[in-house]
């Protein structure tokens, strides 16, 4: 069973270190999610894992299927089965969602076999309507260019969108409530929950308990200061949404003396 497997982590970004030892597993089937205030490194533990070039490892490893990633370029982490859902998506004008979508799947298709001849396009075509019908999305979403001109709830579904489409192992949702209003958020967490099962691994980057309504993780892990500094179950992320980081901040505080 595929599984990332972060060991000591430690990430730097212009000599400034974020990430200070951080260890931690997802496996497939399992939903993680991991909390914290602004500035505790959350976003750029999610662009490490996908190999962002600004941001430097600087000690620890990160396994996948026993395989090091850090060695690897993003497309390849990608067609490893790792995928990362932005937090804020950018547009590319003139592909559409469609071309842009069968594309990705080809790549990782050819991956597997260089003869691969690539999806045929009534097949894709069909398996594109019966995710966008999961998602709540209209069928002429495929014709638009891709994030050209979308709201906030629609950049989100057009990246679950990609999710379904390429049905990864692994899955980092990098503060995917962000920018939703309570509808948006809904129909995005309920296409998510219903991707999420014994294939896909989920990691859910989060300040807000809202988004664990409906994407229900069997983890929850505070970050702090670039480490994870408390684990729990689903009951830790409701006792944050009603006493904060505070208590979490002065108990490590105390720790440390």
């Amino acid at each position: 069973m595929p599984q990332l497997e972060i060991k000591n982590l430690h990430v730097s970004i212009e000599d400034k270190e974020i990430i200070k030892g951080l260890s931690l597993t997802v496996r497939q089937g399992e939903i993680h999610a991991i909390m914290g205030p602004n500035g505790t490194g959350k976003s750029t533990l999610a662009y490490t894992l996908m190999g962002h070039p600004n941001y430097t490892v600087t000690e620890g490893e990160v396994l996948f299927d026993g395989q090091n990633i850090l060695d690897m370029e993003p497309d390849e982490r990608s067609r490893a089965g790792i995928f990362l859902a932005f937090q804020y998506p950018v547009a590319i004008p003139g592909v559409t969602v469609a071309n842009f979508l069968r594309s990705a799947l080809n790549a990782r298709r050819r991956a597997v076999n260089p003869e691969d001849k690539g999806v045929p396009i009534p097949e894709f075509r069909k398996a594109l309507k019966e995710q966008m019908d999961l998602l709540k999305m209209n069928h002429d979403f495929a014709g638009r260019y891709l994030n050209d001109g979308f709201s906030g709830g629609e950049k989100k579904r057009a990246e679950i969108l990609q999710m379904a489409t390429l049905k990864p192992s692994i899955a980092i949702l990098d503060e995917t409530d962000s920018g939703l209003d309570i509808d948006a958020l809904r129909i995005v967490s309920e296409g998510v929950s219903a991707l999420a099962g014994p294939n896909l691994g989920v990691l859910v980057i989060t300040h807000y308990q809202r988004l664990l309504n409906y994407i229900k993780p069997q983890f929850v892990h505070v970050m702090m200061n670039g480490r994870i500094v408390e684990s729990g179950g689903p009951e830790l992320a409701l006792h944050l949404e009603e006493h904060g980081y505070d208590w979490v901040r002065e108990k490590h505080e105390e720790a440390a003396v």
